[in-house]
């Protein structure tokens, strides 16, 4: 899994469509926060043809900055960079990445970006991903209750 995920970088950076698409299912789907593109890519080509046209446009590089991998599970989870080198900026984040255990290719991608919580709004998580039907948390346990902050009485 992790030659596959440094192969697929790899393949990004070079902007190579064919290779990126061989990472993936043929279904794949890379999901973002809401609001990013169009939402989740969806489609092992969308996502190659995608990031090929990051490179051509913003000049994108992006680095593998830690990875560990859960081979009993099929997953991994991946530290990133992404350069955007004709814009001169940063982006860092995390990815989760969801193997297919019959071909051990990528099939899921959600990605996290390390920025400030929106003021606004009050769910903040990926666009497009079924959290309910994946049995996440919908609302606290019950009798939960928030911690306080003892300094200045405000809630985390």
């Amino acid at each position: 899994m992790e030659a596959l995920i440094r192969r697929y970088f790899d393949a990004c950076n070079a902007a190579d469509v064919e290779g990126m698409m061989a990472c993936f299912v043929p279904e794949a789907v890379h999901y973002f926060p809401p609001g990013m593109y169009e939402g989740p890519f969806r489609g092992a080509r969308k996502i190659a043809e995608r990031w090929r046209d990051a490179v051509a446009q913003l000049g994108s590089y992006w680095t593998v900055d830690r990875l560990v991998v859960a081979p009993a599970s099929w997953q991994a989870v991946m530290e990133w960079s992404h350069f955007k080198t004709r814009h001169d900026k940063l982006l860092r984040g995390i990815e989760w990445y969801e193997h297919d255990p019959a071909s051990g290719l990528i099939r899921e991608i959600r990605a996290y970006y390390a920025t400030p919580q929106p003021a606004d709004g009050d769910r903040f998580e990926l666009g497009g991903f079924d959290y309910v039907g994946r049995d996440y948390p919908a609302a606290p346990p019950a009798g939960a209750r928030p911690a306080s902050n003892r300094t200045t009485g405000e809630h985390s």
